[in-house]
């Protein structure tokens, strides 16, 4: 989805101020309870900067640094503290700063050098699994296997582990966007609200280029990437009776972990497992913690510096 088709309106509605915080390097302070979250800085040592706090508001939306009464929004947190974030550059335009981190926090993949953006369109609609057509994945059906093993080759994913994951992906094609006669077709991780049961966007991922390289990966036109997760078992477990909820950055990711580890430990084929698609969001650990509250919860992130974020 590229940043001109949200607006600031989606932003504030599918952003929370907690994502915009500990984007900007806040750490969320226990001691304050939970009632009125507040977030604070800490020093090289792991101490708390004094006089340096911000509180979140009642509605969860909005967030103010005390003494000063001043709210900030989602837009206007960024727009007036530009330097925290890391898509930072003096003299950059404030809409086009507001557009990067934005969409970088709803996962939503853009092209960094982009122009700068002043009037967002507001054209794009929430993401409807029938604008695609949609083919399954058949475990006992050969020639269906064969036509999704370009997109697994790349990865090494075998045919066992494809097997496990098959209810949980599937070839989606859909027509290019005021290009007729032009379809792009993509393996696609289906993404879920936690408890609901509606589709509410596709992980997607191409075809790997000629030369080896990667191919696309991004999120589906109008996907609700702030809430929404792929959410997958090998043995169809539920993600309200999970014993062990394993969290990813990509189903890639959670398929290979599955075929590295499944002959070790068998009760991974019970476990659920879930992919964020990116950076994980608040709302993400919310609905997730609530549907699964006795889970024991691994993160499985990748060991670089966004994944220990």
């Amino acid at each position: 989805m590229l940043a001109d088709q949200l607006s600031y309106d989606d932003f504030k509605a599918r952003i929370d101020i907690q994502d915009v915080l500990k984007d900007a390097g806040y750490h969320f302070y226990r001691r304050d309870g939970l009632r009125y979250p507040s977030y604070v800085r800490l020093d090289s040592n792991g101490d708390r900067v004094r006089g340096d706090k911000f509180i979140v508001t009642a509605n969860g939306k909005c967030c103010f640094q005390p003494p000063q009464q001043k709210v900030y929004n989602v837009i206007s947190f960024i727009t007036e503290h530009p330097d925290f974030f890391q898509e930072y550059h003096a003299g950059i335009n404030p809409h086009h700063l507001v557009n990067l981190v934005c969409n970088r926090l709803l996962n939503n993949p853009i092209e960094y050098d982009m122009r700068n953006i002043i009037e967002p369109r507001h054209n794009v609609k929430p993401f409807d699994i029938k604008d695609y057509t949609v083919l399954k994945f058949k475990k006992h059906d050969m020639e269906n296997i064969k036509k999704f093993y370009p997109f697994f080759k790349s990865r090494m994913i075998d045919i066992a582990t494809q097997k496990a994951f098959g209810s949980s992906f599937m070839l989606a094609t859909r027509q290019a966007l005021e290009q007729k006669g032009r379809y792009f077709k993509n393996l696609s991780f289906p993404l879920y609200i936690p408890g609901q049961t509606a589709v509410v966007g596709f992980e997607e991922r191409g075809k790997p280029r000629l030369d080896g390289t990667s191919g696309y990966k991004g999120k589906a036109l109008g996907s609700n990437s702030s809430e929404g997760l792929w959410i997958a078992s090998p043995n169809c477990t539920e993600l309200k009776d999970a014993k062990d909820v394993l969290w990813f950055e990509s189903a890639y990711d959670a398929m290979a972990y599955y075929q590295l580890c499944a002959h070790k430990d068998r009760s991974l084929a019970d476990a659920v497992f879930l992919s964020t698609g990116g950076n994980p969001t608040v709302m993400q650990f919310r609905g997730v913690i609530k549907e699964a509250q006795n889970a024991c919860h691994h993160l499985c992130f990748d060991n670089d510096m966004a994944g220990k974020q």
